[in-house]
């Protein structure tokens, strides 16, 4: 009877605790919250798309116009730029050293000189690209057929193309096989077998979410988080049946979303200039842990594993006056461009009227603004 007191009072005391600890943990995440610790602009012309980190060579590529604009990822000093390249996103493979871009033809490129190495001509319309490290292969998608057209990261041979069943937005790789990409259009994520370059499934949000825009996937957990435009909602799934887990609101505008297995957040940037942080709790349990005021139509987004920071980007007009703000734009349009100012940690600039294609201003002269969201 002794010894089961004695247990009884241990346990309760190590409850006691283990509740402290947790209480503990969310009062430091909640007195350390995400903010704009960084920023650069740069002036310029013509609209943006998707932003890219390289996190193994430490660039940061900007598609602006008809260029894309490379930075260093740690400074956010230019670091050159791939002239005559209207693209809407870019990509690396790492092993290689060859990175590619989302245009029609694609450049492909060596990553460390920026050198042009080839073009590649491909059917449809090229939007999103990603690298997928198993097969070591460049997937370039396309709202019109072909939805995904797979390039060899080595010599830039095509290797083949994939029908998606409709309109892809983002898309991630599990590393082991597995490709999972949004369809807008359809409402759902379909799913590939990056070795026989086939669709294996399709994962319906089932009314949850629809016009899915961005994505995250927690490779380790197989869970896959779905950044949808209506309602502007974040659905949580099972990568390996489609299950869905949870549903989570979000800001308006979602254009893309990501994970960091480092912290297990997702995240899902907004044109309504919120970026939401998304806590993974346990497999089963999830919830919005912060929504950061960014700045207006900083929708596309991409991941600093080093230093567990998410980067955004968007264009603003100019405070300038029109002639010389002109003047500006058409010497940095001629030149490298370079980061012309910097701002302080935690420094929330206002937004500025943002008209135009993607992601910014692209009727005219504007500020590329590159925000560095951490902690």
């Amino acid at each position: 009877m002794n010894f089961l007191n004695h247990l009884s009072r241990f346990l309760f005391v190590a409850g006691i605790g283990m509740f402290a600890v947790v209480g503990l943990a969310q009062t430091a995440s909640a007195a350390n919250p995400y903010k704009i610790v960084n920023t650069a602009q740069t002036m310029g012309i013509g609209g943006i798309d998707y932003i890219y980190a390289d996190n193994d060579a430490r660039r940061l590529y900007v598609p602006r116009g008809n260029q894309v604009l490379v930075f260093d990822l740690d400074t956010l000093k230019s670091a050159g730029s791939i002239t005559n390249a209207r693209a809407r996103g870019a990509a690396v493979d790492p092993k290689s050293h060859h990175g590619f871009i989302s245009s029609s033809p694609v450049v492909m490129w060596d990553s460390k000189t920026l050198e042009t190495i080839k073009t590649i001509d491909v059917q449809g319309r090229p939007d999103g690209i990603l690298f997928e490290p198993l097969t070591e292969r460049i997937y370039v998608f396309s709202h019109s057929a072909p939805n995904a057209t797979v390039i060899d990261g080595k010599d830039g041979s095509i290797v083949g193309t994939i029908d998606l069943g409709g309109a892809p937005e983002q898309a991630q790789s599990d590393g082991q096989g597995h490709l999972y990409v949004d369809i807008e259009d359809k409402d759902n994520i379909a799913v590939v077998d990056v070795n026989t370059l086939k669709v294996t499934a399709h994962y319906d949000l089932g009314g949850k979410g629809g016009g899915p825009g961005g994505l995250g996937l927690d490779a380790k957990n197989h869970i896959l988080f779905a950044m949808c435009h209506e309602p502007a909602t974040c659905v949580i799934l099972n990568a390996d049946d489609g299950k869905i887990l949870a549903t989570l609101p979000i800001g308006n505008g979602t254009d893309g979303g990501g994970f960091n297995p480092a912290t297990m957040e997702a995240f899902s940037s907004q044109g309504d200039g919120t970026l939401t942080i998304i806590k993974e709790v346990s497999p089963t349990s999830f919830e919005v842990e912060q929504t950061v005021q960014t700045k207006s139509r900083a929708k596309t987004c991409t991941l600093d594993t080093k230093n567990n920071q998410i980067i955004l980007i968007t264009t603003e007009r100019p405070a300038t006056p029109p002639a010389a703000a002109t003047a500006n734009a058409t010497t940095a349009a001629a030149t490298p461009q370079v980061a012309v100012a910097t701002s302080p940690a935690g420094t929330n600039q206002p937004n500025g009227n943002q008209r135009g294609g993607r992601g910014g201003n692209n009727n005219g002269p504007a500020m590329l603004d590159i925000l560095v969201v951490g902690k």
